[in-house]
């Protein structure tokens, strides 16, 4: 579907979580990456803390110092089958997946980059969120369509800019009563 080999070792699961490997399109090849860049915490003490995986990258954020040279240099498609976003209480939300009709797979828009802490990772672009899942959430993946996906890889950082844009098209939402069991910064899960 993509046109690429598949790297030698590929460890990835079918739901992929941040901080957990999952399966990117990046150089000709489909690779597993660590999903989430770290972000470097440091202590009250200036004392070096867990690194957090920063799993989304804001459209207008992209020309920002920690997005840049990723969104200019190394630009990766993230396929998936669906993705989650928490609905409800807190203390009670569950699962909504939001799936393409009649498409069984799909692309993301991504940025990859290597990193010390975790290897090559990856995140996922987002915009602001189509009518027919903004009660959800504000912001939602850039899904690029087949067309647009050499465009995204190897255009210049102008020409990938101008496709990040609200999908347009249908959205198959399914509300589950799966627990949410992420924290606030959990986008949601791929390969659902």
């Amino acid at each position: 579907m993509f046109e690429v080999r598949e790297a030698a070792s590929s460890n990835r699961s079918e739901e992929v979580y941040p901080g957990y490997p999952g399966l990117v399109v990046a150089g000709g090849f489909a690779r597993t990456m660590n999903w989430g860049f770290p972000l470097i915490m440091t202590g009250k003490k200036g004392q070096k803390l867990k690194s957090k995986p920063v799993t989304n990258a804001r459209d207008d954020k992209l020309h920002t110092p920690f997005w840049r040279q990723s969104f200019e240099q190394r630009r990766c498609l993230i396929p998936v089958t669906a993705w989650a976003e928490p609905e409800g209480a807190s203390g009670q939300m569950t699962r909504t997946w939001y799936r393409l009709p009649e498409c069984d797979i799909f692309a993301v828009a991504g940025l990859w980059r290597a990193s010390d802490e975790w290897g090559d990772v990856y995140t996922m672009v987002m915009v602001e969120s189509s009518p027919r899942m903004q009660e959800v959430h504000d912001r939602m993946p850039v899904i690029l369509a087949p067309e647009h996906w050499h465009r995204w890889l190897t255009g210049t950082p102008r020409e990938a800019f101008d496709l990040c844009r609200t999908w347009q098209g249908d959205l198959a939402p399914n509300r589950t009563d799966e627990r949410w069991a992420g924290g606030p910064s959990l986008m949601g899960s791929l390969f659902g």
